[in-house]
């Protein structure tokens, strides 16, 4: 019985390292779709299983952390056309390491990953996306320029891409991946036609905001705000996401707001526009989930108070 449950033990931990190599690999191979070459280096704006490695280390603690190396060394030799060597092996443990930072910081300040109070979001932005994350870009710049496959010259542009697109990785993609995590069915039928009502307008108006030559990404704020209000995360989240992707690929193509610019121009203006887009959905979904907390424990003491009131009062019998 023992042999037995150990047995399990060890096959549920051989699968959760097996599927979290498989998510980092397809998640990577989707954001090198939309990869930027940068003085010579493949960077990514939004680099996903960034996300879903500190996702991961947060479910299931810092065991799991093979599964990131696999992971990261089978997406890595896709750019290398699979050759082993210095900057494989640096990138690799960067992009192992930064994640592992991340869970350490997080979990030091007591982080809930349910994202249920505004100190979660803060943490999440500072201590799980931004402080972290210069570690992988620090560590793999420094690979990439000591190895010569990045002249010192281009170090600064390389470093500064590399660290936004890990740290909207995880800004983006941790809220996702628990939006997924705790869909539950049935679902609420009450709220499906503000829902549809919301996809429609983010169809829409997000597209026209980032392909748009009239500077229209201011558009996609109110957006995000109607998404956070009425449905928190679960509408945050993803639309932050839609938000990312679609500015993502006008960038790419030169289009919209992004057109007549210079790379780096390009990815200073995107980035800043997918940054303060995540940041307002994450921070104002953490708010107002938060408040309802709050609220829901301050209506439940004044029942039990009530209750503890009717229970003490004298009796009178007519």
């Amino acid at each position: 019985m023992v042999r037995t449950e150990e047995s399990r033990r060890r096959l549920s931990y051989l699968l959760r390292i097996i599927a979290i190599a498989a998510a980092y690999y397809v998640a990577g191979r989707i954001g090198l779709s939309q990869q930027i070459v940068l003085s010579g280096a493949t960077v990514t704006p939004l680099w996903l299983p960034t996300g879903i490695a500190v996702s991961c280390l947060l479910w299931w603690g810092p065991r799991i952390w093979p599964g990131i190396v696999i992971g990261a060394f089978f997406i890595i030799q896709t750019i290398t056309s699979f050759s082993l060597n210095v900057d494989t092996i640096g990138i690799v443990a960067a992009n192992t390491l930064a994640p592992m930072f991340a869970y350490v910081l997080l979990r030091s300040v007591g982080f809930h990953v349910e994202l249920d109070r505004l100190r979660d979001g803060v943490a999440l932005v500072f201590l799980g996306g931004l402080l972290p994350m210069l570690l992988s870009s620090t560590v793999g710049a420094c690979v990439l320029a000591l190895s010569g496959s990045l002249l010192w010259h281009d170090f600064w542009p390389v470093w500064a891409a590399w660290w936004a697109g890990d740290a909207m990785g995880v800004l983006v993609g941790v809220p996702l991946l628990e939006v997924l995590r705790r869909v539950r069915l049935p679902w609420d039928m009450r709220r499906w036609p503000e829902a549809v009502a919301l996809l429609a307008t983010a169809l829409v108006f997000t597209p026209l905001a980032t392909r748009s030559t009239l500077a229209l990404l201011f558009l996609v704020f109110p957006l995000l705000t109607w998404a956070a209000l009425r449905f928190q995360l679960a509408g945050a989240a993803p639309c932050a996401l839609l938000v990312s992707v679609l500015a993502i690929s006008a960038a790419t193509d030169h289009v919209g707001p992004f057109a007549n610019h210079t790379l780096f121009e390009v990815m200073v203006n995107l980035q800043a526009l997918n940054g303060s887009a995540a940041l307002t959905a994450l921070l104002l979904a953490a708010i107002v989930t938060e408040q309802k907390s709050v609220r829901l424990k301050i209506e439940q003491a004044v029942r039990d108070l009530t209750e503890v009131v009717e229970h003490l009062m004298p009796h009178h019998e007519d």
